[in-house]
């Protein structure tokens, strides 16, 4: 995964039991070298600490809209402009939902929107969730602004049901982030010549001249 290496890499954490995939996840990101910064909202708390997530990412987590820490620069631009790519990771279905309607009532869901960088979301959820149709148009919308998905897949729940809604490996994440880079990086070695078509010179077939020996006028017309 050699391709995350220097990568800046947003990632946000929602509240859900798949969660402590998120950890992993973080985990892996870093041993490949990629630079974290990390959101959590206020539901993630309930499943992972700030501080497992700070000593695993190796810098600051955020999670407040409005924070004196940080009164100089508004966090939700200055995040956003920093990262290569954001990953939403779990997704549930209520922030699905919020990025749907684009809502912003938290730091995670206002830096989703002011960001013009690739947004990954690896949903998560409980198979009826995920089947609900409510569900299904709000992904379409999300696909039409230009979100990618990244799962989910189909086993075992924590609630014990089984069926689709499962969030992807983090390994799978990492993988997907490594080949998005790697995409880039190949994109930007081809060049492009754009040309008009040919050059022709132009011969007016009607010109209005003068003879120098009888000093007449009149029109000349050419083939």
């Amino acid at each position: 995964m050699k391709n995350l290496n220097n990568k800046k890499i947003l990632f946000i954490i929602c509240g859900g039991i798949s969660a402590y995939k998120s950890l992993e996840t973080i985990r892996l990101l870093k041993k490949n070298g990629a630079e974290i910064k990390t959101i959590l909202t206020s539901s993630a708390k309930e499943f992972v600490t700030p501080l497992s997530v700070a000593s695993l990412s190796q810098g600051k987590v955020y999670s407040d809209l409005f924070s004196l820490e940080n009164e100089t620069e508004m966090d939700h631009i200055s995040l956003s402009r920093w990262a290569d790519v954001i990953v939403v990771s779990p997704t549930t279905a209520n922030t699905i939902s919020k990025l749907a309607q684009g809502t912003t009532d938290d730091l995670a869901s206002t830096v989703i929107l002011a960001s013009n960088k690739q947004i990954y979301l690896t949903p998560a959820m409980n198979v009826r969730m995920w089947e609900h149709k409510s569900t299904k148009i709000n992904l379409k919308k999300l696909k039409d602004f230009g979100y990618k998905l990244i799962g989910p897949e189909t086993g075992d729940m924590a609630c014990g049901e089984y069926g689709e809604g499962k969030m992807s490996e983090p390994l799978k994440i990492a993988d997907k982030l490594n080949q998005f880079f790697l995409n880039q990086s190949q994109n930007k070695k081809f060049k492009a010549l754009v040309t008009a078509g040919p050059t022709n010179e132009y011969i007016d077939p009607v010109r209005f001249i003068t003879n120098k020996s009888s000093g007449k006028q009149g029109y000349v017309f050419y083939d």
